[in-house]
């Protein structure tokens, strides 16, 4: 596995990393036995970079990775996120209705210490920013459990760059968790031209359109009813069916390339640059196997091109998220 660098100055970690979201929350029943072997061959396969959070199953997804991560502990580069909350938590149960964002300094400081007690943290992200709290007053706070040995590094998630700008002169932050496919690129601008200009990483999550990359996605009947993505309006009747023909082009360049269409989408994004770091989710060790050869894959620029063509910008339906989620990204 090919190593990249996390921010200016951190460690060097897998080129692809793991998202491990899908094991405990939102995609369909969990299957623990089968993620932990995936999360093991992860490992040997030397995907090292974890990624979770406190909120994927209110706390379950730590627990859930807890064990592997203290027996492997040294070859492992875990990142979790804080911000998202849910009315009564604590995030040591199963969560109760209500929704919200939490950035404060003293929720920041609260929510790592829980997280910590269920594994150890390499880089801790705030997940969601509320804008009715100072970003100054969120780093500050995350800039002293670094002081404190109990974080290495931090990053922030799906903000701003004039955020990202204002955070960075608070503390270093190593990297910016973003939406990044051939589906979803918003980033490509501004976003991505500031994390250059600062030395952040970009780490591209759902880096195959949740799973509508993979080809194996035909229609909303594959989809449990407890599947979160139901309620993605680019899987919604009519969005699905425009999109799954965008699907189709990819899968043409892929089949030319002599790979599957999710990893020619892991490659595709791989060549957009060494400070691009791809986390593909899966609780499945085929799934996994195959997104982890994806790093072997060398397009040439007039590959990289063809398969942007196959998605040109704002041909995807639908938006990312619901219209409450919407309201919660870009601060």
């Amino acid at each position: 596995m090919i190593k990249r660098r996390v921010g200016a100055t951190g460690p060097e970690v897998s080129a692809i990393g793991l998202g491990c979201m899908g094991m405990s929350f939102a995609y369909g029943g969990a299957d623990d036995a089968e993620s932990t072997r995936t999360l093991h061959q992860a490992l040997d396969l030397g995907v090292n970079h974890l990624d979770t959070a406190d909120m994927y199953g209110f706390g379950a997804n730590e627990r859930l990775l807890g064990p592997v991560v203290r027996a492997r502990r040294d070859e492992v580069f875990l990142a979790t996120k804080f911000g998202n909350r849910t009315s009564g938590d604590s995030f040591g149960g199963t969560g109760s209705p209500g929704a919200y964002v939490d950035s404060s300094a003293a929720w920041a400081k609260q929510a790592c210490d829980a997280s910590l007690a269920r594994l150890g943290i390499d880089i801790y992200y705030l997940h969601r920013r509320n804008p009715d709290t100072p970003i100054e007053e969120t780093v500050g706070a995350l800039a002293e459990l670094v002081q404190a040995g109990k974080v290495r590094l931090v990053g922030l998630s799906e903000v701003s760059p004039a955020t990202l700008r204002a955070a960075h002169a608070v503390h270093p932050i190593s990297a910016v968790q973003m939406e990044y496919s051939l589906f979803t690129r918003d980033v490509e601008g501004e976003m991505l031209a500031t994390c250059r200009e600062l030395g952040v990483s970009l780490v591209a999550y759902s880096p195959v359109g949740r799973g509508l990359l993979t080809g194996a996605i035909t229609g909303r009947d594959q989809l449990a009813e407890d599947d979160w993505r139901r309620t993605v309006p680019r899987f919604a009747d009519g969005n699905l069916d425009a999109n799954l023909k965008l699907v189709e082009a990819v899968r043409a360049v892929a089949a030319e390339l002599g790979c599957t269409p999710a990893q020619a989408a892991l490659a595709w994004l791989l060549a957009q640059g060494e400070d691009v770091l791809p986390i593909p989710g899966t609780k499945r060790v085929r799934y996994l196997e195959e997104n982890a050869a994806a790093a072997d894959l060398r397009l040439t620029p007039e590959q990289r091109d063809r398969l942007s063509g196959a998605v040109p910008t704002g041909a995807v339906a639908g938006e990312r998220y619901t219209p409450a989620g919407m309201r919660t990204v870009g601060h």
